[in-house]
């Protein structure tokens, strides 16, 4: 129960305080930019390659059709991905699937660095990937699960900030040709719209993972009063 709560706690302290934030926010980028590229392999575009930068940005270059269902989806998938992300890690370590969850991520990292485009980006993702099979392999099962914990709270959690800097930045004029605003140009609904889903399903991931997440004996105990 202890552990739960403070993994829940290292990692909100993590994504409120600036500085840890702007170490770890590359970690929601890569998931961002996974989102992206993954939804336009579904979708049937050309994925030409992925770039992560050090200054937390990314970028994702497709080739098909400017307009259209599969644009759109993948446009819209970058700000949901980590969020969504994170319910599926939830819902993998509240069943127990730890060793799936982290070779799970393995699997996902070895297929984005295959569309790497620079070395920044190779090594964030060697550097990543290692310490996921370290933790795989090397540790114990018990900080194992630890580790799962870490990894869905920070998706979850991490992945509702970057949609609050949007929208901080939108209202400022700074980010006209964010996600949002390019949704907006392909479909008839404002960029605005398109931050409040991105909430939304953000929030509802959270909500939801959190839930997963809550150990039984807390969940029995709200259900006994």
């Amino acid at each position: 129960m202890w552990i739960a709560a403070l993994a829940a706690l290292v990692v909100l302290g993590v994504v409120v305080y600036p500085t840890s934030w702007h170490i770890s926010r590359g970690l929601i980028t890569i998931a961002h930019e996974g989102g992206h590229a993954l939804v336009a392999v579904l979708t049937r575009r050309k994925l030409q390659g992925i770039r992560l930068h050090s200054d937390t940005s990314g970028v994702t270059l497709t080739r098909g059709r400017p307009t259209g269902p599969g644009m759109i989806c993948t446009a819209a998938a970058g700000y949901v991905a980590p969020s969504l992300l994170g319910l599926a890690a939830a819902w993998l370590t509240a069943l127990g699937y730890i060793t799936i969850l982290l070779w799970t991520i393995m699997l996902l990292l070895a297929g984005m660095l295959l569309m790497i485009r620079n070395v920044f980006g190779v090594v964030s993702l060697l550097t990543i990937g290692g310490a996921v099979f370290a933790l795989s392999w090397f540790a114990p099962a018990h900080i194992q699960a630890v580790g799962a914990q870490l990894v869905a709270w920070f998706l979850l959690i991490g992945g509702v900030r970057p949609i609050l800097e949007l929208r901080s930045k939108r209202r400022r004029g700074r980010a006209p040709d964010s996600d949002a605003d390019q949704l907006a140009r392909l479909t008839p609904f404002p960029g605005g719209f398109f931050v409040f889903l991105f909430l939304l399903v953000s929030g509802a991931a959270l909500v939801i993972g959190s839930y997963l997440l809550t150990p039984l004996e807390i969940l029995d105990l709200l259900n006994a009063t």
